[in-house]
């Protein structure tokens, strides 16, 4: 092949891949599915590539980054990272050849392997390994910090740093590289817009819980836009919260809620529960599965493992000499209105109605009935069977309820 003619060949194939890059973003394809077809046409081209690696900060309170790594024998994979707010960085990452290129100023790095290369960076053995003769890593800045040099600690140093391992001849890697060199600010465009429906999606259901983030993002926005829906209210309440807090500092009132907030919602979104809000010491939550029968029931299944969660809470914090807190959970089953209610600025996906007002009622009845978990009568009558070992702890008038009503608590002590 001539030089002009390698030249042809490259412009062609950069052109294909950026054109069928802006189609895909256009789609909205996910990152995971575009980088996987991505790399399956590089090598359809002739790109001797191995292996691709892409790292990004990911702006989620959970995780740090994510990670996608893509091998010509097993495909894709993707790994999401933990946090290292004000942590030293892990020795791994101080000698990857990703910190190496973030931290030299440049937005390429290029190896063929040299025993200098792979003394310096442990990952280059093992991509030898695999069969590798090359490797080519490039950095993209994104966002206001694009245009400065990387800063980690920075909260807006976005941007995506993406290796290729190739197993081709080093000597014959110059029409490659100039292809991937040609894509890359095609690919991390389509890859940003991506990440960033896929950010938003996430931080919805973060702050807003899983049903309403899907509904939000669904459409449903307009202020007053509401439907009734049958559920199973849950309210969770941790008692004496105003004494200890006129007794702790606050960052370690923060840490007892989140101790006790994290097991109660991880134990609610386990049996298929959507957490609605917090509310100071309390936790809203509901059962919306499909029919008020497999609402009451997955509530059921989740109560019962509350008792034992929590005693494994307090066992682990008196362990550490943290202060204990004692708990109320209240269930109801009804009719409640579920939508956006708010300002016109300023919105809150949120139920309102009679049954969330009875589920309030019911949980200041804790010291009546010397009970932690209380659930109305219209929970046990939803379960069915489910609902039949339940004890009855006597029937109230509760304030602003005509008729008095039955409670229950479970059949097994209480712990």
């Amino acid at each position: 092949m001539t030089h002009h003619e390698e030249d042809g060949a490259i412009h062609a194939a950069t052109e294909d891949l950026k054109n069928w890059l802006t189609r895909q973003g256009l789609k909205s394809r996910g990152r995971e599915e575009l980088l996987r077809a991505f790399c399956e046409r590089l090598v359809n081209h002739g790109v001797p590539l191995l292996r691709m690696q892409l790292a990004q900060r990911a702006l989620h309170p959970e995780f740090g980054g994510i990670g996608f790594t893509w091998t010509r024998k097993d495909g894709m994979n993707a790994e999401y990272f933990g946090r290292v707010d004000h942590k030293e960085p892990h020795h791994e990452w101080l000698q990857s050849p990703f910190h190496a290129l973030l931290t030299s100023g440049e937005t390429e790095m290029h190896s063929v392997f040299s025993a200098q290369d792979v003394s310096r960076f442990p990952i280059f053995a093992r991509l030898k390994a695999m069969g590798a003769t090359s490797y080519f890593a490039h950095w993209q800045p994104l966002g206001p910090a694009s245009d400065t040099a990387y800063e980690p600690e920075r909260p807006d140093a976005e941007g995506l740093v993406v290796s290729w391992s190739f197993d081709g001849a080093p000597e014959d890697a110059a029409p490659y590289l100039n292809i991937i060199r040609g894509v890359f600010d095609t690919l991390a465009l389509v890859l940003a817009g991506a990440g960033n429906r896929e950010m938003g999606r996430a931080l919805l259901q973060v702050y807003l819980g899983r049903d309403a983030g899907a509904r939000v993002l669904s459409g449903e926005i307009a202020r007053g836009s509401s439907q009734h829906i049958d559920a199973v209210i849950c309210l969770f309440d941790l008692r004496g919260f105003t004494a200890l807090s006129e007794a702790l500092p606050g960052e370690a009132m923060v840490d007892l809620l989140n101790d006790y907030f994290g097991h109660v919602v991880e134990l609610i979104q386990s049996h298929g529960g959507n957490i609605l809000k917090f509310m100071g010491d309390a936790v809203m939550a509901m059962f919306n599965l499909g029919t008020l029968q497999e609402d009451a029931q997955a509530a059921l299944r989740a109560v019962a493992e509350l008792g034992p969660r929590i005693k494994a809470v307090n066992a682990a914090r008196a362990a550490e000499g943290l202060p204990l807190a004692e708990y109320t959970m209240a269930l109801h089953a009804g009719e409640i209105l579920y939508g956006n209610i708010g300002a016109p600025n300023r919105l809150d996906f949120t139920v309102i109605g009679p049954a969330v007002n009875l589920t309030a009622r019911i949980a200041d009845m804790h010291r009546t009935v010397e009970r932690s978990i209380i659930l109305s009568e219209d929970v046990r009558n939803a379960a069915g069977p489910d609902g039949e070992g339940l004890i009855s702890v006597g029937r109230y008038m509760l304030r602003g309820v005509a008729e008095p009503v039955e409670l229950f608590t479970l059949y097994q002590p209480e712990v």
